[in-house]
């Protein structure tokens, strides 16, 4: 197996109900990263893409979180239907979804 050039690592963090901070888990989550995987097979990215999940990564009223490395960035909000695209035009293309991208400004 080739190293991969890309590691996508989804926040499945799963908090209670009601939870004042919210969860990437409570927000399809799960769903979001069976959407990538399943991508990640169809386009036959296995030497450029591996994909993991993880635990709480900070933004979680902003979730499911993203991240996609050795970029580092750092994709908020996204939905199952945001899968191809995050593939196809930042694993495949090299260019980041900007409409996904948590803003700079939220570092501060």
């Amino acid at each position: 197996m080739p190293k991969p050039t890309h590691h996508i690592i989804v926040c499945t963090n799963q908090r209670p109900p009601g939870h004042p901070r919210g969860s990437c888990g409570e927000n399809q989550a799960n769903q979001v990263f069976e959407k990538l995987s399943m991508g990640i097979e169809q386009k036959m990215l296995f030497g450029k893409a591996l994909i993991t999940n993880a635990g709480c990564m900070g933004p979680c009223s902003m979730g499911p979180v993203v991240v996609v490395y050795p970029e580092g960035v750092w994709y908020i909000r996204v939905k199952p239907e945001d899968a191809d695209e995050i593939l196809d035009s930042h694993i495949i293309g090299g260019k980041k979804v900007e409409r996904l991208e948590l803003p700079e400004e939220m570092w501060g």
